[in-house]
């Protein structure tokens, strides 16, 4: 049984989040079409944790799984910890910690990310 979150080390492209309930409307204003509500259920959450990303490959395959500098052989994901998510359900795995709710995905079922405040090209929005 999981007992603390700040254990847990995601893998890969993980990612870890605190789901919440499904609107038909995102906070950031964008609806969520009945198309795709139809074909696979789609809900939200607060990412909380991410994994390091892609692996890169390498010259020796046990350099990166052995390396002491986690980040040096990875491609980071797009997803931050305090985004808010869109993700499918359906690649979702369900993790219940200190009574807490958690799903983990994989980067690739994350349809959208809303950061309130985010950087492009120096200017914050």
């Amino acid at each position: 049984m999981i007992e603390d979150i700040e254990n847990l080390i995601m893998i890969g492209d993980r990612v870890l989040l605190k789901p919440m309930e499904l609107q038909n409307k995102t906070g950031s204003g964008l609806y969520l079409p009945p198309s795709v509500k139809e074909k696979d259920e789609v809900y939200s959450g607060e990412i909380i944790k991410v994994g390091p990303g892609y692996p890169i490959p390498v010259n020796e395959i046990d350099s990166f799984l052995h390396d002491t500098n986690e980040n040096k052989n990875f491609l980071p994901l797009q997803v931050k910890v305090g985004d808010r998510a869109l993700y499918v359900r359906r690649h979702q795995l369900e993790l219940e910690i200190n009574e807490e709710r958690f799903v983990v995905v994989q980067q690739s079922a994350i349809l959208l990310v809303f950061r309130p405040n985010f950087e492009v090209g120096g200017e914050i929005f």
